[in-house]
């Protein structure tokens, strides 16, 4: 029985934010091995990279697409790509690797546009392929709790959404352009890299992946107004939301509100009570029931579900952050693909993860806020 796998990486040189978040998240359960990897158009980095982490220098490739024709006809070649390139990168990508037989695990937002997203689902399923996408929040305990909670019925049945990402990293370019425009994460706020959208793509499409995952809900249409502020894509985005339930809500993403570091709140209410989760402080969820005074639940206790219980890696009072939730996409991932490797069957509990259809869905809910967007807050079906 195969007990671990091999991996190779698709950008994420050294020094790189979310390329390292990856690498850390996979080696928390040492079931899988960094083997090859194209970590940078740029030579060097891309050789430095590979040398720092002691790989074959013939497994450090200069391209994804010779990477993934080598790897897929090696005998010992990898098991899994993991995509962590800006966003114009991942489509091709992971079709690169779908297409040799190689399961992949893709940073969000998964491509450009619906077909191109339907395409690679269409893809992997043809090949019988597992195929995360990177929604790393809901691999925190809490909110795997508050889908447990949610879906035993306890709040009732859900009547209103109100979630927000509010973040002030960008505030500064409010009105500028060209050389004054602040240079951090710069390819975001460029359509040929990040696509259709920045600030509802980067982050916006955290909350509705993440009320989804909670929920359950459905989209069925959004009326968004988006923000520039003199940018080519967005900072700034207020969206109405009308899941297929018949219930509301209104979520709010925006990279120019002071005082607002990662601020990911959701908050669902029901007709017998309500959840709120906070991200900044991600081991606690708030539940109140009708007539009750509001509950304060921790990671780690006796109550936790088993569902969510199993995700859990420190006792209560030890904070669990952003490098755990990646643990735990990866948990539930690595999982999936031994499985698979070792000929047995898959349940629903090995699929807890977010995988291409989720993935597609935030791809609709990208292009439907832009297009809303564009026609003056307009309702547009996602």
């Amino acid at each position: 029985m195969k007990k671990t796998l091999r991996y190779g990486q698709v950008g994420g040189s050294l020094g790189a934010f979310i390329g390292g978040v990856h690498r850390i998240g996979i080696a928390f359960d040492g079931r899988a091995a960094l083997t090859a990897g194209c970590f940078s158009r740029k030579e060097e980095a891309n050789r430095e990279t590979g040398e720092f982490y002691g790989l074959d220098p013939a497994r450090v490739y200069g391209d994804f697409e010779t990477m993934a024709k080598a790897e897929g006809a090696r005998e010992d070649g990898i098991d899994f790509a993991v995509i962590t390139t800006p966003n114009n990168a991942h489509y091709a990508a992971a079709k690169a690797f779908l297409e040799n037989g190689i399961h992949v695990l893709c940073e969000k937002p998964l491509c450009f546009t619906v077909g191109e997203a339907e395409e690679l689902c269409r893809l992997a399923e043809e090949k019988g392929l597992l195929f995360g996408v990177n929604y790393s929040y809901s691999g925190n305990v809490m909110v795997k709790e508050a889908r447990a909670i949610i879906r035993r019925g306890d709040i009732g049945e859900i009547i209103n959404v109100n979630a927000e990402y509010l973040q002030e990293y960008l505030v500064d370019d409010v009105g500028k352009s060209g050389d004054a425009m602040l240079k951090l994460s710069s390819w975001r706020k460029d359509p040929e890299v990040a696509g259709i959208s920045n600030c509802v793509g980067d982050i916006g499409s955290h909350i509705e992946h993440t009320v989804a995952y909670m929920t359950g809900l459905k989209l069925k249409r959004v009326a968004a107004m988006l923000d520039r502020f003199g940018q080519p894509l967005d900072l700034n985005a207020n969206i109405l939301v009308e899941y297929e339930n018949g219930a509301h809500g209104v979520y709010s993403c925006s990279q120019v509100c002071v005082g607002h570091m990662n601020g990911l709140v959701t908050r669902i209410y029901g007709t017998e009570g309500a959840i709120e989760w906070v991200q900044e402080n991600p081991n606690i969820l708030y539940v109140t029931k009708k007539g009750q005074p509001t509950e304060i639940h921790h990671r780690g206790m006796g109550y936790v579900s088993g569902e969510a219980a199993a995700f859990s890696r420190l006792p209560s009072g030890h904070p669990e952050g952003l490098f755990v939730a990646f643990a735990n996409i990866y948990k539930a991932f690595l999982s999936a693909v031994l499985k698979k490797a070792n000929g047995e069957p898959l349940t629903a509990a090995d699929l807890d993860f977010p995988t291409a259809r989720d993935g597609l869905d935030g791809v609709r809910f990208v292009r439907a806020c832009v297009e809303s967007g564009a026609r003056d807050a307009a309702w547009v079906e996602v």
